[in-house]
C-alpha cells in the first residue's frame, strides 16, 4: 500500500490547476478601463462611421462624374447640364426673403450643433461629480439645441423642395421649381437624391439622439442614475451625440463647401 501511495503522489502534484484568465481582453475585465457598455457603443459608432464614409464617398464619386459649371459665379444659373454651386442653392434665411445669404443658415445650424456638444460635455462632467441638478440643466440645453437643429433642418428641406422663384427650364420645356426624387431645379437629379438621403440619414441620427437625451433627462429626474451610483449612461449617450455632431462637420464640408 505504501508503494502505491508513493507512486500516485507525484502524479497528483503534477496536475496544474487552471488559473483564472486575467488578460486584457479576457472576461470580467475592462480593457482600457472602458466598461462593456461603452465598448459596445464605440463598436457601434465605428460601424456607423463606415456607413457615413461610404455615403460621402459615393457623393464624391457621383459629383466627379458630372460636369461642373465653368464661368463667373455671379453669372451662374441653375441647369440640369452641370452640378450646381452649393452657395447658390443654399442661400436662403428665414425672415430674409429674397436676400442672397450664401450658406448663412447652414452655418447657423452647424453652430447650434457645436453648442449642443459643449452642453453635452458639461452634462457628462456633472455626472462625474454626481451633481444631479447640473446634469438635468445641461441635458435640457442639449435637448433644446438638438430640437432647434431638427426644426432648422425641416425648414431647409421645405425650402429646398419648394425651390427658388425663378425655377429652371427642363428638357421637356416646362419650368420646374424645387426638387424631388425624380426632378430637380438645381441641377442633376442625383444632386437632390443625395441631399435628401445623406442629410436625412444624419437627421435621423439627430432625432434618435434627442430621444435618448429626453429619456436620460427623465431618468435623471427620477433619480435612476443616482440609485446606480454613476451616470455612465449619460456618458454613453454623450459619445453618440459627439459622433453625430462630428459627422455633420463632414457632411457640411462635403455637401455645402466642396
Amino acid at each position: 500500500m505504501s508503494t502505491s501511495s508513493s507512486t500516485l503522489a507525484p502524479t497528483t502534484n503534477s496536475v496544474e490547476l487552471e488559473q483564472p484568465r486575467s488578460g486584457t481582453w479576457d472576461g470580467g475585465n475592462e480593457p482600457f478601463k472602458a466598461s462593456y457598455g461603452k465598448l459596445m457603443m464605440w463598436f457601434f459608432l465605428l460601424s456607423d462611421a463606415f456607413t457615413f464614409a461610404a455615403f460621402l464617398t459615393t457623393y464624391g464619386m457621383i459629383r466627379h462624374r458630372n460636369p461642373v459649371y465653368v464661368g463667373d459665379v455671379k453669372d451662374f444659373e441653375f441647369s440640369t447640364a452641370y452640378w450646381p454651386i452649393p452657395e447658390k442653392v443654399f442661400n436662403a434665411f428665414p425672415g430674409f426673403h429674397g436676400q442672397d445669404l450664401p450658406l448663412a443658415f447652414v452655418a447657423l445650424m452647424t453652430m447650434i450643433l457645436i453648442f449642443s456638444s459643449v452642453t453635452m460635455v458639461l452634462a457628462v462632467e456633472a455626472g462625474h461629480r454626481m451633481d444631479k441638478n447640473d446634469v438635468q440643466k445641461w441635458l435640457l440645453w442639449t435637448i433644446l439645441f438638438g430640437a432647434t437643429f431638427l426644426g432648422s433642418q425641416a425648414w431647409e428641406w421645405s425650402h429646398f423642395i419648394s425651390g427658388h422663384e425663378e425655377g429652371t427650364l427642363m428638357s421637356d420645356g416646362t419650368i420646374f421649381h424645387g426638387a424631388n426624387l425624380t426632378m430637380n431645379q438645381y441641377g442633376p437629379v442625383l444632386f437632390g437624391d443625395l441631399f435628401f438621403f445623406i442629410t436625412g440619414f444624419h437627421g435621423t441620427h439627430v432625432f434618435s439622439g434627442v430621444c435618448l437625451l429626453v429619456w436620460a433627462f427623465i431618468a435623471t429626474t427620477n433619480g435612476t442614475f443616482e440609485k446606480r451610483g454613476h451616470y455612465e449612461m449619460v456618458e454613453k449617450i454623450g459619445l453618440y451625440w459627439h459622433f453625430v455632431d462630428l459627422v455633420w462637420v463632414f457632411v457640411f464640408t462635403f455637401f455645402y463647401l466642396v
